[in-house]
């Protein structure tokens, strides 16, 4: 009767271990889906070709992260991670920076808001790096161009509003770098929408932080909010357009100044 060291299995996982197998792989010969037919409980595909060690003579090979990573299995996997964190920098890199501007009916204040930044950034030469829209936070006016008034008070500064009025959904937390809300009530209004949606539509857990007011981009004004003009005269929508060029420019600035690509590529 043959003792247990010398048995076929024993001599094999004796093999493993001494050229170049570690408990890494040792676990892993658990995993079902690997099994060997031939042998219950070891792994059916091949290591890395490592040179013999004896074992009366030398120490066990270390197994260090540093080592295994030094092999051509891990030098295989180093390279796999560098492609992937270069894909995924580039493709950063290259995509264009959105904004979305957000009043109660999207047709007064946010899509004078999308005119003015557009204007900016298309005079920048920049139009091709950015995505920009806007939207409200009811859908009573969908499908309508802006307000009239307003279109005339922006056409009179040689800015065209093209927009066509359609309510805030779920995927712009997704597709959108900033929210910019007109008002406080938009903002609380926005977030409110969101907490509704974040768990039903599996929206990322930090969107909300998206959401700024429009107005903490003015340098030149004092005021916090956007007005609504739609109960007014002609010098409210002058008033409104007086606020957005001056936070337009400044968010613009403060965009470029944080993604540096946007102008280097």
């Amino acid at each position: 009767m043959s003792s247990p060291g010398s048995s076929p299995l024993t001599r094999a996982m004796r093999t493993l271990y001494c050229e170049g197998g570690n408990f890494i792989n040792l676990r892993l010969c658990h995993c079902s889906q690997l099994l060997s037919p031939k042998a219950p409980f070891l792994v059916s595909f091949s290591f890395p070709q490592i040179p013999h060690i004896s074992v009366r003579n030398s120490t066990p090979p270390s197994l260090s992260c540093k080592t295994r990573l030094s092999s051509p299995f891990g030098q295989l996997i180093r390279a796999s991670m560098a492609s992937s964190i270069s894909s995924t920098a580039k493709e950063t890199e290259t995509k264009p920076f959105s904004v979305l501007f957000v009043c109660l009916g999207n047709i007064c204040r946010s899509p004078a808001a999308e005119g003015v930044f557009t204007d900016l950034v298309k005079k920048r030469a920049l139009d091709s790096k950015f995505k920009i829209d806007s939207a409200g936070t009811i859908n009573y006016h969908e499908g309508n161009e802006a307000d009239p008034r307003m279109r005339a008070a922006s056409k009179g500064r040689g800015i065209a509003i093209t927009s066509i009025s359609r309510p805030i959904r779920p995927s712009d937390f997704r597709d959108f770098d900033l929210i910019l809300a007109m008002d406080k009530k938009n903002r609380e209004d926005i977030l409110e929408a969101f907490n509704r949606w974040k768990f039903r539509d599996s929206l990322p857990d930090d969107a909300h932080k998206k959401v700024k007011l429009m107005c903490s981009f003015c340098k030149k004004h004092d005021e916090t909010e956007v007005p609504d003009p739609y109960y007014g005269g002609p010098q409210g929508f002058e008033k409104v357009l007086d606020l957005l060029q001056d936070a337009c420019e400044s968010l613009l600035d403060s965009i470029l100044a944080e993604n540096k690509h946007i102008q280097e590529s």
